[in-house]
């Protein structure tokens, strides 16, 4: 009896194994975020610092450089979160949650270009090559650390080995 029962929860344990082999993701195809994203315990997390663009011209001195627009400014961003997560063997596809800060673009009087941002972050989740989608929140705020910033973006990854 106690062989039976220690075997039953060996399977159950390879079970619990087996199905926390990758993150849950909850929330619906048409949508371009998760609702909620399950980690499991013996995933990798990577927790990324908020992150600014980089420079359109970086030659160019400090006091002239260019970001560009919101969306220029997100594929940046997301572009150098990409490059800091393939160094710890990571790709997009493990990003767990994003949080988004969007300072008002003087273009569109004060609003928040969350239009911008979503077609620059719709070009890493959602697609063909990266059906993953993270959680994210996306929120206005009065001012990043440079005028000259619309977006700055930090998160989490995990990875299950």
């Amino acid at each position: 009896m106690l062989k039976t029962l220690i075997a039953a929860l060996a399977l159950t344990a390879v079970g619990v194994s087996a199905q926390a082999a990758e993150l849950k993701r909850q929330g619906t195809a048409q949508s371009i975020i998760s609702r909620a994203v399950v980690v499991p315990p013996n995933a990798t997390t990577v927790y990324v610092s908020g992150i600014t663009p980089a420079p359109t011209n970086p030659t160019a001195p400090p006091a002239e450089r260019v970001y560009g627009d919101t969306k220029t400014q997100t594929v940046s961003i997301l572009k150098q979160i990409e490059e800091i997560l393939k160094a710890e063997g990571m790709t997009m596809s493990d990003m767990a949650m994003l949080r988004v800060l969007l300072v008002g673009d003087p273009a569109m009087g004060g609003k928040m270009d969350f239009a911008g941002m979503n077609a620059g972050y719709s070009e890493f989740f959602g697609t063909a090559a990266n059906p993953g989608k993270p959680a994210r929140i996306t929120s206005q705020v009065a001012a990043l650390v440079s005028p000259a910033f619309l977006v700055e973006i930090e998160g989490q990854a995990a990875k299950v080995p």
